[in-house]
Protein backbone atom coordinates (compact mmCIF):
# COMPACT_ATOMS: atom_id res chain seq x y z
CA UNK A 1 0.00 0.00 0.00
CA UNK A 2 0.84 3.41 -1.05
CA UNK A 3 2.65 5.07 2.46
CA UNK A 4 0.38 8.66 1.58
CA UNK A 5 -2.60 6.27 2.25
CA UNK A 6 -1.42 5.61 5.72
CA UNK A 7 -1.22 9.18 6.46
CA UNK A 8 -4.78 9.53 4.97
CA UNK A 9 -6.09 6.85 7.63
CA UNK A 10 -3.97 9.39 10.63
CA UNK A 11 -6.48 12.49 8.73
CA UNK A 12 -9.56 9.87 9.26
CA UNK A 13 -8.30 9.02 13.06
CA UNK A 14 -8.08 12.89 13.84
CA UNK A 15 -11.36 13.00 12.10
CA UNK A 16 -12.85 9.91 14.13
CA UNK A 17 -11.25 11.23 17.17
CA UNK A 18 -12.68 14.49 17.08
CA UNK A 19 -16.37 12.79 16.62
CA UNK A 20 -16.23 10.80 20.12
CA UNK A 21 -14.04 12.12 22.13
CA UNK A 22 -16.52 14.74 23.85
CA UNK A 23 -17.89 11.57 25.90
CA UNK A 24 -15.01 11.87 28.04
CA UNK A 25 -15.00 15.78 28.22
CA UNK A 26 -18.42 16.73 28.61
CA UNK A 27 -18.48 17.37 32.05
CA UNK A 28 -15.32 19.34 31.83
CA UNK A 29 -17.04 21.78 29.16
CA UNK A 30 -20.32 22.19 31.00
CA UNK A 31 -17.94 23.54 33.93
CA UNK A 32 -16.07 25.61 31.89
CA UNK A 33 -18.52 26.94 29.63
CA UNK A 34 -21.28 27.25 32.31
CA UNK A 35 -23.46 25.05 30.21
CA UNK A 36 -25.77 22.21 31.78
CA UNK A 37 -24.39 18.76 30.53
CA UNK A 38 -27.47 17.76 27.81
CA UNK A 39 -26.22 21.49 26.62
CA UNK A 40 -23.26 19.70 26.70
CA UNK A 41 -23.76 16.88 24.86
CA UNK A 42 -25.53 18.37 22.22
CA UNK A 43 -22.13 19.18 21.12
CA UNK A 44 -21.97 15.48 19.91
CA UNK A 45 -25.12 15.75 18.35
CA UNK A 46 -23.78 19.27 16.22
CA UNK A 47 -21.41 16.93 14.75
CA UNK A 48 -23.65 14.04 13.71
CA UNK A 49 -26.39 16.64 11.96
CA UNK A 50 -23.37 18.18 10.20
CA UNK A 51 -22.28 14.40 9.07
CA UNK A 52 -25.60 13.84 8.29
CA UNK A 53 -26.36 16.67 5.53
CA UNK A 54 -22.44 16.79 4.38
CA UNK A 55 -22.49 12.67 3.66
CA UNK A 56 -24.51 12.60 0.82
CA UNK A 57 -24.23 16.26 -0.77
CA UNK A 58 -20.76 16.40 -0.52
CA UNK A 59 -20.49 13.12 -1.80
CA UNK A 60 -21.82 14.76 -5.15
CA UNK A 61 -20.28 18.43 -4.98
CA UNK A 62 -16.50 17.35 -4.16
CA UNK A 63 -16.55 15.21 -7.03
CA UNK A 64 -16.53 18.40 -9.32
CA UNK A 65 -13.37 19.29 -7.73
CA UNK A 66 -9.81 18.25 -8.15
CA UNK A 67 -9.12 15.80 -5.68
CA UNK A 68 -5.65 17.40 -3.92
CA UNK A 69 -7.48 20.53 -3.82
CA UNK A 70 -10.70 19.19 -2.36
CA UNK A 71 -9.15 16.75 0.34
CA UNK A 72 -6.40 19.95 1.20
CA UNK A 73 -10.09 22.20 1.25
CA UNK A 74 -11.68 20.06 3.75
CA UNK A 75 -8.79 18.82 6.28
CA UNK A 76 -7.95 22.59 6.45
CA UNK A 77 -11.05 23.64 7.21
CA UNK A 78 -11.22 21.06 9.85
CA UNK A 79 -7.71 22.05 11.69
CA UNK A 80 -8.79 25.49 11.58
CA UNK A 81 -12.03 25.31 13.37
CA UNK A 82 -10.68 22.78 16.10
CA UNK A 83 -8.24 26.00 16.77
CA UNK A 84 -11.23 27.90 16.88
CA UNK A 85 -13.21 25.40 19.47
CA UNK A 86 -9.70 25.44 21.07
CA UNK A 87 -9.28 29.38 21.80
CA UNK A 88 -13.43 30.39 21.95
CA UNK A 89 -15.14 31.23 25.21
CA UNK A 90 -18.04 30.95 24.24
CA UNK A 91 -20.60 27.61 24.05
CA UNK A 92 -22.16 29.53 20.79
CA UNK A 93 -18.79 29.52 18.71
CA UNK A 94 -18.08 26.12 19.79
CA UNK A 95 -21.23 24.49 18.53
CA UNK A 96 -20.79 26.12 14.95
CA UNK A 97 -17.34 24.60 14.70
CA UNK A 98 -18.79 21.12 15.58
CA UNK A 99 -20.86 21.45 12.62
CA UNK A 100 -18.28 22.94 10.38
CA UNK A 101 -16.22 20.43 11.44
CA UNK A 102 -18.62 17.61 10.36
CA UNK A 103 -18.91 19.02 7.33
CA UNK A 104 -15.07 19.05 6.61
CA UNK A 105 -15.32 15.50 7.78
CA UNK A 106 -17.83 14.35 5.34
CA UNK A 107 -16.06 15.88 2.56
CA UNK A 108 -12.92 14.53 3.21
CA UNK A 109 -14.27 11.13 3.90
CA UNK A 110 -15.95 11.13 0.23
CA UNK A 111 -12.76 12.36 -1.37
CA UNK A 112 -10.77 10.11 0.05
CA UNK A 113 -12.22 7.00 -0.25
CA UNK A 114 -12.24 7.42 -4.17
CA UNK A 115 -8.55 8.80 -4.13
CA UNK A 116 -7.11 5.80 -1.59
CA UNK A 117 -9.14 3.18 -4.60
CA UNK A 118 -7.58 4.92 -7.49
CA UNK A 119 -3.82 4.73 -5.98
CA UNK A 120 -3.85 1.08 -6.02
CA UNK A 121 -4.01 -1.86 -8.45
CA UNK A 122 -7.54 -2.45 -9.04
CA UNK A 123 -7.65 -5.75 -7.28
CA UNK A 124 -6.46 -4.09 -3.86
CA UNK A 125 -9.27 -1.35 -3.06
CA UNK A 126 -10.42 -3.39 -0.42
CA UNK A 127 -7.31 -3.40 1.12
CA UNK A 128 -6.82 0.51 0.62
CA UNK A 129 -10.35 0.86 2.43
CA UNK A 130 -9.45 -0.85 4.88
CA UNK A 131 -6.49 1.22 5.31
CA UNK A 132 -8.40 4.25 5.31
CA UNK A 133 -11.29 3.62 7.64
CA UNK A 134 -8.62 1.89 10.39
CA UNK A 135 -8.30 5.18 11.49
CA UNK A 136 -12.14 5.36 12.53
CA UNK A 137 -11.61 2.01 14.81
CA UNK A 138 -8.06 3.03 16.03
CA UNK A 139 -10.03 6.05 17.50
CA UNK A 140 -12.50 4.43 19.36
CA UNK A 141 -8.94 2.46 20.93
CA UNK A 142 -6.48 4.89 21.27
CA UNK A 143 -7.83 8.42 20.05
CA UNK A 144 -10.91 8.72 22.32
CA UNK A 145 -8.85 7.51 25.45
CA UNK A 146 -6.35 9.73 24.80
CA UNK A 147 -8.30 13.17 24.67
CA UNK A 148 -10.24 12.13 27.97
CA UNK A 149 -6.76 12.01 29.30
CA UNK A 150 -5.23 15.13 28.05
CA UNK A 151 -8.74 16.87 29.40
CA UNK A 152 -8.18 15.28 32.78
CA UNK A 153 -4.36 16.22 32.82
CA UNK A 154 -4.96 20.02 31.06
CA UNK A 155 -8.49 20.95 30.19
CA UNK A 156 -10.65 19.54 27.39
CA UNK A 157 -9.11 22.33 24.92
CA UNK A 158 -6.03 20.62 24.94
CA UNK A 159 -7.58 17.81 23.34
CA UNK A 160 -9.18 20.05 20.40
CA UNK A 161 -5.47 21.33 20.22
CA UNK A 162 -4.47 17.64 19.71
CA UNK A 163 -6.75 16.69 17.10
CA UNK A 164 -5.31 19.88 14.89
CA UNK A 165 -1.78 18.69 15.67
CA UNK A 166 -2.52 15.20 14.49
CA UNK A 167 -4.14 16.96 11.43
CA UNK A 168 -0.74 18.45 10.22
CA UNK A 169 1.04 15.61 8.75
CA UNK A 170 -1.73 14.57 6.65
CA UNK A 171 -2.07 18.19 5.02
CA UNK A 172 1.43 18.04 4.20
CA UNK A 173 1.37 14.15 2.62
CA UNK A 174 -1.62 15.10 0.65
CA UNK A 175 0.11 18.53 -0.28
CA UNK A 176 3.22 16.81 -1.60
CA UNK A 177 2.06 13.25 -2.13
CA UNK A 178 -1.79 12.96 -3.77
CA UNK A 179 -1.94 13.50 -7.96
CA UNK A 180 -4.32 16.68 -8.24
CA UNK A 181 -6.93 13.92 -9.94
CA UNK A 182 -9.27 15.23 -12.60
CA UNK A 183 -12.82 16.37 -11.80
CA UNK A 184 -15.45 14.53 -12.33
CA UNK A 185 -18.31 16.76 -13.39
CA UNK A 186 -20.23 13.81 -15.33
CA UNK A 187 -20.45 11.89 -11.74
CA UNK A 188 -21.48 14.69 -9.70
CA UNK A 189 -24.43 15.80 -11.73
CA UNK A 190 -27.21 15.11 -13.84
CA UNK A 191 -29.05 11.68 -14.99
CA UNK A 192 -27.16 9.52 -13.23
CA UNK A 193 -27.31 10.96 -10.21
CA UNK A 194 -31.00 11.21 -10.41
CA UNK A 195 -31.22 8.01 -11.35
CA UNK A 196 -28.82 6.91 -8.18
CA UNK A 197 -31.80 9.05 -5.79
CA UNK A 198 -34.19 7.18 -7.72
CA UNK A 199 -32.83 3.82 -6.73
CA UNK A 200 -32.59 4.69 -2.87
CA UNK A 201 -36.19 4.68 -2.70
CA UNK A 202 -36.46 0.66 -2.21
CA UNK A 203 -38.59 -0.43 0.95
CA UNK A 204 -35.70 -2.68 1.95
CA UNK A 205 -33.25 -0.13 1.65
CA UNK A 206 -35.14 2.33 3.41
CA UNK A 207 -35.93 0.03 6.72
CA UNK A 208 -32.27 -1.12 6.70
CA UNK A 209 -30.79 2.77 6.68
CA UNK A 210 -33.51 3.17 9.74
CA UNK A 211 -32.28 -0.02 10.89
CA UNK A 212 -28.73 1.86 11.57
CA UNK A 213 -29.85 4.47 12.59
CA UNK A 214 -31.81 3.18 15.63
CA UNK A 215 -28.60 0.91 16.26
CA UNK A 216 -26.36 3.83 16.15
CA UNK A 217 -28.27 6.20 18.15
CA UNK A 218 -28.60 3.45 20.92
CA UNK A 219 -24.67 3.59 20.95
CA UNK A 220 -24.29 6.93 20.76
CA UNK A 221 -26.83 7.63 23.52
CA UNK A 222 -24.66 5.85 25.95
CA UNK A 223 -21.27 6.31 24.95
CA UNK A 224 -21.72 10.50 25.12
CA UNK A 225 -22.98 10.10 28.40
CA UNK A 226 -20.57 7.64 29.86
CA UNK A 227 -18.60 9.74 31.84
CA UNK A 228 -20.87 10.85 33.84
CA UNK A 229 -22.64 7.39 34.50
CA UNK A 230 -19.04 6.07 35.43
CA UNK A 231 -18.39 8.99 38.35
CA UNK A 232 -21.88 9.47 39.36
CA UNK A 233 -23.37 6.15 39.43
CA UNK A 234 -21.11 3.37 38.91
CA UNK A 235 -18.62 5.25 41.73
CA UNK A 236 -15.33 5.31 40.25
CA UNK A 237 -13.07 7.84 39.83
CA UNK A 238 -12.82 10.26 37.25
CA UNK A 239 -9.12 9.07 36.19
CA UNK A 240 -11.10 5.54 35.36
CA UNK A 241 -13.27 7.61 32.30
CA UNK A 242 -10.19 7.20 29.54
CA UNK A 243 -9.60 3.14 30.48
CA UNK A 244 -12.86 2.42 30.33
CA UNK A 245 -13.21 4.56 27.00
CA UNK A 246 -10.21 2.37 25.92
CA UNK A 247 -12.15 -1.00 26.86
CA UNK A 248 -14.70 0.49 24.76
CA UNK A 249 -12.37 1.02 21.81
CA UNK A 250 -11.51 -2.70 22.11
CA UNK A 251 -15.12 -4.00 22.26
CA UNK A 252 -15.92 -1.94 18.85
CA UNK A 253 -12.69 -3.42 17.40
CA UNK A 254 -13.67 -6.91 18.17
CA UNK A 255 -17.22 -6.33 17.15
CA UNK A 256 -16.05 -4.58 13.47
CA UNK A 257 -13.76 -8.02 13.12
CA UNK A 258 -16.77 -10.21 13.91
CA UNK A 259 -18.76 -8.52 11.87
CA UNK A 260 -15.56 -8.74 9.00
CA UNK A 261 -16.23 -12.21 8.94
CA UNK A 262 -19.75 -13.38 9.09
CA UNK A 263 -21.75 -10.22 8.00
CA UNK A 264 -21.63 -11.77 4.44
CA UNK A 265 -21.84 -15.06 4.67
CA UNK A 266 -24.69 -14.95 7.56
CA UNK A 267 -26.51 -11.74 8.02
CA UNK A 268 -29.54 -12.65 9.02
CA UNK A 269 -28.04 -14.66 11.97
CA UNK A 270 -25.85 -12.46 13.04
CA UNK A 271 -28.74 -9.89 13.34
CA UNK A 272 -30.81 -12.44 14.86
CA UNK A 273 -28.94 -13.30 17.83
CA UNK A 274 -26.81 -10.10 17.38
CA UNK A 275 -30.30 -7.50 18.46
CA UNK A 276 -31.95 -9.32 21.07
CA UNK A 277 -28.35 -9.87 23.03
CA UNK A 278 -27.96 -6.09 22.45
CA UNK A 279 -31.11 -5.03 23.90
CA UNK A 280 -30.55 -7.61 26.93
CA UNK A 281 -27.70 -5.57 27.47
CA UNK A 282 -28.26 -2.10 27.39
CA UNK A 283 -30.70 -3.08 30.13
CA UNK A 284 -28.69 -5.54 32.03
CA UNK A 285 -25.84 -2.18 31.81
CA UNK A 286 -28.60 -0.07 33.16
CA UNK A 287 -29.64 -2.50 36.30
CA UNK A 288 -25.98 -3.43 37.08
CA UNK A 289 -24.69 0.23 36.49
CA UNK A 290 -23.63 0.83 40.07
CA UNK A 291 -21.47 -2.19 40.25
CA UNK A 292 -17.70 -1.28 39.14
CA UNK A 293 -16.91 -5.04 38.28
CA UNK A 294 -20.33 -5.65 36.21
CA UNK A 295 -19.87 -2.16 34.24
CA UNK A 296 -16.44 -3.23 32.65
CA UNK A 297 -17.47 -6.15 31.26
CA UNK A 298 -20.55 -5.22 30.00
CA UNK A 299 -19.25 -2.12 28.33
CA UNK A 300 -17.20 -4.33 26.44
CA UNK A 301 -19.36 -6.93 25.32
CA UNK A 302 -22.13 -3.65 24.68
CA UNK A 303 -19.54 -2.01 22.28
CA UNK A 304 -19.18 -5.26 20.00
CA UNK A 305 -22.62 -5.81 19.98
CA UNK A 306 -22.97 -2.54 18.79
CA UNK A 307 -20.80 -2.44 16.20
CA UNK A 308 -20.91 -5.98 15.19
CA UNK A 309 -24.78 -5.65 14.40
CA UNK A 310 -24.09 -1.99 13.30
CA UNK A 311 -21.16 -2.98 10.53
CA UNK A 312 -23.76 -5.57 9.13
CA UNK A 313 -26.06 -3.10 8.51
CA UNK A 314 -24.10 -1.25 6.45
CA UNK A 315 -23.03 -3.88 4.58
CA UNK A 316 -26.16 -4.59 3.61
CA UNK A 317 -26.94 -1.58 2.95
CA UNK A 318 -24.32 -1.54 0.12
CA UNK A 319 -25.39 -5.14 -0.96
CA UNK A 320 -29.41 -3.67 -1.29
CA UNK A 321 -27.63 -0.33 -3.01
CA UNK A 322 -26.68 -1.26 -6.32
CA UNK A 323 -28.69 1.19 -8.22
CA UNK A 324 -26.60 3.66 -6.48
CA UNK A 325 -23.22 3.54 -6.07
CA UNK A 326 -22.13 6.66 -5.63
CA UNK A 327 -24.58 8.01 -3.02
CA UNK A 328 -25.14 4.25 -1.05
CA UNK A 329 -22.18 5.10 1.14
CA UNK A 330 -23.55 8.42 1.90
CA UNK A 331 -26.49 7.61 2.39
CA UNK A 332 -25.22 4.63 5.09
CA UNK A 333 -23.17 7.40 6.52
CA UNK A 334 -25.54 9.69 6.91
CA UNK A 335 -28.22 6.84 8.52
CA UNK A 336 -25.55 6.18 11.22
CA UNK A 337 -25.44 10.08 12.14
CA UNK A 338 -28.80 10.63 12.11
CA UNK A 339 -28.35 7.92 15.49
CA UNK A 340 -25.51 9.68 16.61
CA UNK A 341 -27.57 12.66 16.77
CA UNK A 342 -30.68 11.12 17.70
CA UNK A 343 -29.11 8.87 20.82
CA UNK A 344 -27.32 12.16 22.39
CA UNK A 345 -30.25 14.41 22.21
CA UNK A 346 -32.91 11.37 23.67
CA UNK A 347 -30.22 11.02 26.25
CA UNK A 348 -30.10 14.62 27.47
CA UNK A 349 -33.98 15.38 27.30
CA UNK A 350 -34.33 12.08 29.97
CA UNK A 351 -31.26 13.71 31.97
CA UNK A 352 -32.59 17.19 31.98
CA UNK A 353 -36.62 15.30 32.94
CA UNK A 354 -34.29 13.97 36.06
CA UNK A 355 -34.59 10.89 35.18
CA UNK A 356 -30.77 10.13 36.62
CA UNK A 357 -27.58 9.20 35.11
CA UNK A 358 -28.83 5.60 34.35
CA UNK A 359 -31.44 7.28 32.12
CA UNK A 360 -29.30 7.35 29.15
CA UNK A 361 -28.80 3.32 29.42
CA UNK A 362 -32.80 3.19 29.37
CA UNK A 363 -32.84 5.14 26.23
CA UNK A 364 -30.63 3.16 24.57
CA UNK A 365 -32.60 -0.17 25.60
CA UNK A 366 -35.93 1.65 23.65
CA UNK A 367 -34.10 2.19 20.68
CA UNK A 368 -32.59 -0.76 20.20
CA UNK A 369 -36.36 -2.28 20.91
CA UNK A 370 -37.73 0.26 18.47
CA UNK A 371 -35.18 -1.49 15.87
CA UNK A 372 -36.07 -5.02 16.67
CA UNK A 373 -40.01 -4.37 16.12
CA UNK A 374 -38.84 -2.64 12.94
CA UNK A 375 -37.06 -6.07 11.82
CA UNK A 376 -39.47 -8.08 12.65
CA UNK A 377 -42.46 -6.17 10.95
CA UNK A 378 -40.24 -5.75 8.02
CA UNK A 379 -39.52 -9.42 7.44
CA UNK A 380 -43.40 -10.22 7.97
CA UNK A 381 -44.46 -8.12 5.37
CA UNK A 382 -41.92 -9.78 3.35
CA UNK A 383 -39.55 -6.38 2.80
CA UNK A 384 -37.08 -8.61 4.72
CA UNK A 385 -34.25 -6.02 6.10
CA UNK A 386 -31.77 -8.56 5.53
CA UNK A 387 -30.92 -11.30 3.40
CA UNK A 388 -27.50 -13.17 2.85
CA UNK A 389 -26.26 -11.99 -0.61
CA UNK A 390 -26.73 -14.35 -3.47
CA UNK A 391 -23.43 -16.05 -4.35
CA UNK A 392 -21.93 -16.44 -7.74
CA UNK A 393 -19.98 -18.85 -8.62
CA UNK A 394 -16.84 -18.60 -7.31
CA UNK A 395 -13.94 -17.44 -9.01
CA UNK A 396 -10.31 -19.14 -8.22
CA UNK A 397 -8.73 -17.14 -5.90
CA UNK A 398 -4.68 -17.05 -4.93
CA UNK A 399 -4.95 -15.12 -1.77
CA UNK A 400 -7.61 -15.73 1.46
CA UNK A 401 -9.32 -12.39 1.35
CA UNK A 402 -13.23 -13.52 1.92
CA UNK A 403 -15.89 -11.88 -0.68
CA UNK A 404 -16.97 -8.40 -0.43
CA UNK A 405 -19.90 -6.14 -1.34
CA UNK A 406 -19.26 -4.01 -4.36
CA UNK A 407 -17.29 -0.85 -3.23
CA UNK A 408 -18.92 2.28 -4.56
CA UNK A 409 -17.63 3.12 -7.79
CA UNK A 410 -17.07 -0.67 -9.20
CA UNK A 411 -18.86 -2.03 -12.11
CA UNK A 412 -20.13 -5.31 -11.92
CA UNK A 413 -19.01 -7.57 -14.60
CA UNK A 414 -21.86 -10.23 -15.41
CA UNK A 415 -23.80 -9.28 -13.30
CA UNK A 416 -21.44 -10.42 -10.31
CA UNK A 417 -19.52 -9.02 -7.52
CA UNK A 418 -15.84 -8.74 -8.50
CA UNK A 419 -12.45 -8.38 -6.34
Amino acid sequence: MPFVLYLLGLAVFAQGTSEFMLSGLLPDIARDLNVSLSAAGALTSAFAVGMVIGAPLLALLSLRWPRRRALLAFLVTFLLVHVLGAVTPGYGVLLATRVVAALANAGFLAVALTTATSMVAPDAKGRATSVLLGGTTMACVAGVPAGALLGELWGWRSAFWAVALVSVPAVLAIRWSVPAGPAARSVAGGPRAGAELRALRSPRLVVLLLLGALVNGATFCAFTYLAPLVTEVTGLRAGWVPALLALFGLGSFAGVSLAGRLADASPLRLLALGGPALLAGWIATALTAGNPVAVPVLLFVQAALSFAVGSTLVSQVLYAATGAPTLGGGFATAALNVGAALGPWCGGAALTAGLGYRSPLWVSALLTALALVLGGLALVTRRGPVTAPRRAARPSRTDDSAPRPAAAGDEPADGRRGR
